[in-house]
């Protein structure tokens, strides 16, 4: 099969020949159509996140089921699936109470190592050399998975589209099931409108918070956003983000606020965003040890939380990810607004990284 594959920060990636990977017990092989480009993938390229090089990346995808390994009994052969970049072993301490993200197993054998969870890769290079796998390594035209990180996908949903349903509509899912109560009627906004954030404003929109406050310094993806539900955008390079919070929200401030791009300043700004009593929830993953400054005596008085929010729970979350996507709380064909092939992977994520990639941006295989 083709896949990318990437030999470490400053190198290029290359699309090579390598094996077609076998899937062990309790995996499929996926026969992939398309691919999500995610800005995670990007802090691994940039070595900003430590991953073992060489490897292969991509951690969203959609396809058909390939082949099945033993013991899998909840696909066929030719399923249209989705799978979550957060792959949980279904067994270990945290997954049996239901917290699929934190599985341990996968973020010590697959986040650190590049293995799935019996320690080894599914990937080689034609040398028989190993590469490692990143979820499970979507930049490519099959890959292994295991069945805990898979959903069927219905025939009324579009099947190259659909695979940000595993990342972008499933982190922004998850993100938004950390908010302490019901969000109709109450203010959020959202700091940063890439693919993750557009895809809040999407939720939130279904679950009926109001006013939807967009902050983001690029005008072309507040336009996309305002299309998407935000009832107010602003860029922040040319606008007081905190004045024009407090102008929506008649001076208070909001309940709600997501920060979807991991730096200290947006941090920071998202934490200025809150009324008395809000909640901020960090999105976004940041570049190596990067740190933000916490004022904690504002913190303290005025009631304020921070949650962390790593993606979703996957065997919970990811089915009803699909089932809203299918009954329209979230358009993935407008979620996506750039498709690449798989030779054009580099460019894509150069594109990324300059900004220039509005919501989702997709690798399709054929």
């Amino acid at each position: 099969m083709r896949a990318v594959v990437w030999d470490g920060p400053g190198t290029p990636m290359t699309v090579e020949e390598v094996p077609t990977p076998s899937p062990g017990p309790g995996e499929v092989l996926v026969r992939i159509a398309a691919t999500g480009v995610c800005h995670t993938d990007l802090h691994v390229i940039k070595g900003e996140v430590a991953f073992p090089a060489p490897g292969v990346l991509g951690h969203e995808i959609s396809g058909h089921v390939e082949a099945l390994g033993e013991r899998v009994e909840s696909f066929a052969v030719g399923d249209r699936v989705v799978g979550a970049f957060i792959m949980p072993c279904g067994t270990c301490r945290q997954c049996l109470v239901g917290r699929d993200d934190m599985c341990e197993p996968f973020f010590e054998q697959n986040r650190l190592r590049g293995n799935l969870f019996d320690g080894t890769s599914r990937l080689t290079r034609g040398d028989g050399s190993r590469l490692s796998m990143y979820s499970m390594a979507g930049l490519a035209e099959y890959a292994v998975v295991p069945v805990t990180a898979l959903t069927h996908l219905p025939e009324s949903l579009p099947l190259e589209e659909s695979a940000v349903l595993g990342c972008a509509a499933f982190t922004a899912y998850g993100a938004l099931a950390r908010a302490d109560g019901d969000l109709a009627g109450r203010s959020v906004a959202v700091v940063a409108v890439g693919g993750v954030g557009s895809s809040i404003v999407q939720f939130a929109k279904h679950l009926g918070a109001d006013p939807i406050i967009a902050i983001d310094v690029d005008d072309a993806k507040l336009e996309v956003v305002r299309g998407l539900g935000a009832t107010v955008t602003v860029n922040s390079a040319t606008t007081n983000a905190r004045e024009a919070v407090l102008e929506a929200t008649d001076g208070a401030g909001a309940e709600l606020v997501l920060e979807v791009i991991g730096r200290p300043e947006t941090v920071e700004l998202g934490l200025s965003l809150l009324r008395e009593g809000g909640q901020l929830v960090l999105v976004g993953i940041a570049a190596g040890a990067a740190t933000a400054a916490v004022p904690i005596t504002a913190v303290v008085r005025r009631g304020l939380t921070i949650t962390g929010s790593f993606g979703a729970r996957t065997r919970r979350d990811l089915p009803e990810v699909v089932r809203l996507a299918a009954e329209g709380a979230f358009d993935v064909r407008r979620a996506v607004t750039r498709r690449f092939t798989l030779d054009e992977a580099p460019k894509a994520y150069d594109l990324l990284d300059r900004g220039q990639i509005q919501g989702r941006s997709i690798i399709v295989m054929e």
